[in-house]
């Protein structure tokens, strides 16, 4: 029988034992060293099922399929535009993923998205030499009008988010906010100046203190006094 030696959202470092016995399964961020599951790198302990994986608590964004992100529009040319996508890999936007429109030769592209637009994209392809292709033709993809921008750690985006969209929500309701989060750590935020500025703090509380239990509450709790102007 597998025995688990951390606790859930522990934090813990290379090296460290994390659990031992053949049932249990070395995830993302971890090996198996005969009997022994072992954390290859500093991270927060996730365990689903038999597996064990690390979330790591720091790092840049790596574009994956089927991501979605929010990315900057950074250059036109004839067969699309160019997206930084918040990583070391620019992505391509395609004439025939951006819009199900005719477009004819010559056209006015910016007309559609100019440089300097902040889009909500889906990432369709990575190839092998991290090539990134992006898609606007979908649900919940489109230009971003308004609002505000800011960067968080990749890393905290699932913890920003909370499980089944449930800490995202609570800001949005407690601000009467719109918020998006992209994968790739960028999260545009749209409300009443008051309330806009709050969210991003409570954002920022998320990412830094992801790793703290019972950081629900914390929020709630901050979310509380700020609205009713007790800070």
């Amino acid at each position: 029988m597998g025995k688990l030696l951390v606790k859930e959202k522990e934090v813990v470092v290379p090296g460290e034992d994390l659990a031992e016995g053949m049932d249990l399964l070395p995830g993302e961020g971890c090996y198996r060293d005969e009997n022994k599951i072992v954390a290859a790198r500093l991270g927060l302990v996730k365990v689903g099922g038999r597996l064990i994986k690390l979330i790591p608590l720091s790092g840049k964004y790596l574009p994956k399929k089927n991501d979605v992100i929010i990315g900057k529009i950074t250059e036109i040319t004839l067969m699309g535009w160019r997206v930084d996508t918040n990583s070391a890999y620019p992505a391509m936007l395609s004439l025939r993923d951006a819009t199900s429109e005719y477009i004819a030769k010559g056209a006015n592209l910016s007309q559609y998205y100019a440089i300097g637009d902040y889009i909500v994209a889906k990432i369709t392809n990575v190839t092998s030499q991290n090539l990134v292709d992006l898609t606007t033709k979908g649900p919940g993809l489109h230009k971003l009008k308004g609002g505000r921008i800011i960067s968080v750690q990749p890393t905290k985006v699932p913890r920003i988010i909370g499980k089944a969209g449930s800490m995202v929500n609570m800001i949005k309701k407690a601000t009467n906010s719109k918020i998006i989060v992209g994968q790739n750590g960028l999260v545009w935020i749209q409300a009443e100046p008051k309330m806009e500025l709050i969210a991003v703090e409570a954002i920022r509380m998320i990412e830094k203190y992801a790793h703290v239990e019972g950081l629900t509450d914390k929020v709630k709790e901050f979310l509380d006094k700020a609205i009713k102007g007790g800070r």
